[in-house]
């Protein structure tokens, strides 16, 4: 009478069992690590290379391995080497070594793993470039420009653009955009960087301020000096409303100002003025050499231009024009006894030049 529930049971039991089997001890327990591969590499400038997360599940007596190359958190130790996107591909960016980390959030806590990258500007390991020079000895045969073309309504609106070079090698294409040399054929419509310079993107184009639409270009030079010109783009700014770009001129007319040193001081002088939409120190001139020193600025003919001068004082001797008549040109007309104005307005209507005495 007892055999039948003896049987029950065992019978239970024997499902339990194979429960535990299939449910319990193959069933991963959670993130213990990951492995970053490859753990360094050594890169040029322009190049890209693709790394690896790889985690360990489980525990110490049933573990198992998965790609969380996605998953993970990527960073970069000195973005100004190299960057490193959300699937861990890593972009070459300046010369330099950077630790590249992949971090996440284990069973028991944070965790990561890292790996180096070391760029040289060329395979020759070499750390320097100029600019708008393309690294390394293979040649770039050719730049293309990203996106078509850009319009905007408003002065000081922005547009992004982004150069790409073909090589014949692989990573066959590479981002140029921080590389080459920018340019704006008309730039009374749009300005545009040249990127390197204390951080600064390139390819940022800016309205300045005049209806009308402007070709752009990106250019290179390869190692053995030949150029290489990217396909035009565009840039338009065009009337839509209010606060709309302010002129409907394409090509206004241009004057420069030629500022000049004169006098014995050579060491310690200065002469400033902004640019035509306020940026500071388009012109600076200074300190001198012997015998005087020269440098010019661009402004669309009509503007008024403000010269700064430094130091003023005894050391001073007033404004001056090419015929070194002192105050000529300038507005208002500077007292004709010590102690002068340190500044000089000049009204642009055509090429002019100013000088500045120092003793």
């Amino acid at each position: 009478m007892t055999t039948m529930p003896l049987r029950r049971s065992l019978s239970a039991m024997l499902l339990l069992a194979g429960i535990s089997a299939v449910f319990g001890c193959s069933n991963p327990s959670g993130l213990d690590s990951i492995q970053v591969s490859p753990s360094s590499q050594s890169l040029i400038i322009g190049q890209t290379a693709q790394l690896t997360a790889t985690g360990t599940f489980g525990n110490a007596n049933h573990p198992s391995t998965q790609n969380v190359t996605n998953s993970v958190t990527w960073s970069s130790s000195t973005p100004s080497v190299a960057t490193v996107g959300s699937t861990g591909l890593v972009i070459a960016v300046g010369a330099g070594t950077t630790v590249i980390t992949a971090s996440a959030t284990a069973f028991n806590g944070p965790i990561n793993s890292s790996a180096t990258i070391s760029v040289a500007v060329s395979g020759n390991g070499s750390t320097s470039t100029g600019g708008g020079g393309i690294s390394g000895t293979e040649p770039l045969l050719s730049i293309n420009i990203v996106p078509g073309g850009t319009t905007v309504s408003n002065k000081g609106m922005t547009g992004q653009y982004l150069a790409f070079g073909t090589y014949s090698t692989p990573p066959y294409v590479r981002d140029l955009t921080n590389q080459v040399t920018w340019i704006s054929l008309a730039p009374e419509v749009a300005s545009i960087e040249s990127g390197g310079a204390s951080g600064q993107v390139g390819g940022l184009a800016t309205a300045m301020g005049y209806t009308g639409t402007s070709p752009i270009y990106a250019e290179a030079s390869n190692p053995d000096g030949t150029i290489v010109l990217s396909n035009a783009q565009s840039f338009t700014c065009k009337d839509s409303g209010t606060n709309v770009c302010e002129q409907a001129v394409a090509h206004p007319q241009f004057a420069t100002i030629t500022v000049f040193h004169a006098g014995s001081n050579t060491t310690t002088w200065s002469i400033t003025a902004p640019s035509g939409t306020g940026t500071p120190n388009l012109i600076h001139c200074g300190p001198g050499a012997t015998g005087g020193s020269v440098c010019t600025g661009t402004y669309e003919t009509g503007s008024t231009v403000t010269l700064t001068a430094s130091p003023t004082g005894t050391g001073f001797g007033g404004w001056s024009s090419g015929d070194g008549a002192p105050g000529i040109g300038c507005t208002p007309a500077p007292t004709p006894n010590p102690p002068y104005p340190a500044t000089c307005t000049v009204t642009l209507t055509g090429d002019t030049s100013v000088g500045a005495i120092f003793y």
